[in-house]
């Protein structure tokens, strides 16, 4: 099969598109061959050796397609079947094996192209939401980058529960997508930015920051922040937080600070079946529309992972098997 391959520690050019020998399932996996296969952050900080890995290994997680073949022990799914997944190795190629408990069925109203990116972002809204904090209707939060794959649909999400959205962006073009997702205001990035929510917000801050950026928008997160608010941080797009004092805390109003992430939050596979479910049925409904931005043939992932790290992405990007 073809396959894109990580032949070292570095920038996107470390990526090489290739061939490999086809995976064979263990007995309790299937064999998917994918559609859509989705680009994420987590790739490209695998890439770069911030997490653990060892190369030479076929990046990605997250995809969708068609199963062509079972393990022996499974018994829930059949050839034919559309699947998604958000946590099988080696996912950038035309053949992936998932665990059979991990794959998702794909509704028919939901196509590849969504279903094959959007499930990563959709989960972490998801929990983001009603796991690693738990805003009430009525409440206000603030969501940095909020044109972007995690951002359009967690406003969309936060707008169904009946919360004021804040969110920030780098343009007009982003701008007009935020807003288009339901955002009551839409802020750019600047030192001013605490002191925007503020006066959006009579004051007082927001319950809850949803901070996916990090280095570049902690301190103003941390400042924008009620009495008793938390930020929720999941990302590090602009680089990871540097340490800082907890008691800073105190003084800022009794703040909470999180870092949670997503394996934790799907771990259950009931867990992940009820988040997932609850997700691609809002897509289905037509409660939330997912924006597929950007797509790639799997040959130019690199150009895929190059334009994400430049944050000159909107909604979800896709690659495409040839």
């Amino acid at each position: 099969m073809r396959a894109i391959q990580v032949v070292r520690h570095g920038g996107p050019e470390v990526l090489e598109f290739g061939t490999v020998d086809d995976p064979i399932p263990a007995p309790d996996e299937i064999l998917v061959r994918t559609a859509a296969i989705g680009v994420n952050f987590i790739d490209t900080y695998l890439r770069r050796g911030l997490y653990p890995s060892v190369p030479p290994y076929i990046p990605g997680t997250e995809g969708a397609g068609e199963v062509v073949a079972i393990g022996s022990e499974v018994d829930s799914l059949s050839v034919g079947q559309r699947v998604c997944w958000v946590d099988a190795p080696a996912s950038y190629a035309e053949l992936v094996a998932v665990r059979a408990v991990r794959a998702i069925p794909v509704p028919d109203d939901v196509p590849d192209d969504v279903a094959g990116s959007a499930m990563l972002r959709g989960l972490t809204a998801h929990y983001l939401l009603d796991g690693s904090a738990h805003p009430r209707a009525g409440d206000t939060v603030l969501i940095h980058a909020g044109a972007g794959g995690v951002g359009l649909i967690l406003t969309q999400l936060a707008k169904l529960r009946g919360l004021g959205v804040i969110t920030t962006v780098s343009d007009d073009e982003k701008a007009a997508l935020s807003a288009a997702a339901g955002a009551d205001h839409v802020l750019r990035y600047s030192d001013a930015l605490a002191e925007q929510v503020r006066s959006l917000t009579d004051g007082n801050g927001v319950r809850v920051v949803y901070d996916g950026v990090g280095a570049d928008t902690f301190e103003q997160s941390l400042a924008a922040s009620a009495v008793r608010g938390m930020v929720v941080l999941f990302g590090a797009a602009s680089g990871p937080v540097p340490p800082f004092d907890l008691q800073r805390l105190n003084a800022a109003g009794s703040l909470s600070v999180t870092r949670p992430t997503l394996a934790h939050f799907i771990a259950d596979p009931d867990e992940l079946g009820w988040r997932a479910g609850e997700f691609l049925g809002a897509i289905a409904d037509g409660d939330i529309d997912v924006r597929v931005g950007q797509h790639h043939q799997l040959a130019d992932a690199a150009a895929a992972q190059r334009a994400l790290e430049a944050r000159a992405t909107t909604g979800t990007t896709v690659l495409v098997p040839a």
